[in-house]
């Protein structure tokens, strides 16, 4: 049996190892001037990694074990992580109804087509999908700290 130690490093290494894909993902974005199919694969290929480095330990490792540990700090942990998740659902909302909206129009395909022209709502679809992305951004963030410190305080520690 692998001591839960071990599994608490390998877990925080997997989710803070996430962290540049989703950084980089978003970077791609940002960067890039008009957003092409083959842009929009590219930023999803980042995106998709970093989010199954994230999930898969808080699924597989970290949600079983919560209610073993309800400390203050494993509550404000898991209070992040989860309002992280639901503005990540926010931000899918969003950006479901722009990929609907740019598949039906073929912007994909044809570069020189202004998004706000697509559809009437495609300004709202897209601050809905900023204020997600940036509020999961800063919650991971906040969750992956106070998670760090809880990795630290209970399995590192004592190692030290």
């Amino acid at each position: 049996m692998v001591d839960e130690s071990v599994i608490a490093a390998l877990a925080g290494v997997s989710v803070t190892t996430s962290l540049p894909f989703l950084l980089y993902g978003a970077w791609i974005m940002i960067d890039a001037e008009t957003v092409s199919w083959n842009v929009l694969m590219r930023h999803l290929r980042y995106i998709v990694a970093g989010l199954v480095l994230t999930t898969v330990p808080i699924v597989g490792w970290m949600i079983p074990r919560v209610l073993e540990q309800l400390t203050g700090m494993a509550i404000l942990h898991a209070f992040f992580g989860v309002q992280a998740y639901a503005l990540l659902a926010f931000a899918l909302t969003g950006i479901v109804r722009i990929f609907q909206a740019k598949r039906n129009a073929d912007a994909y395909e044809d570069l020189d087509v202004d998004i706000d022209e697509i559809h009437e709502d495609m300004g709202h679809w897209r601050k809905r999908l900023r204020a997600g992305v940036a509020g999961f951004m800063l919650l991971w963030l906040c969750a992956w700290v106070t998670g760090l410190y809880r990795l630290y305080t209970l399995h590192l520690a004592s190692m030290i």
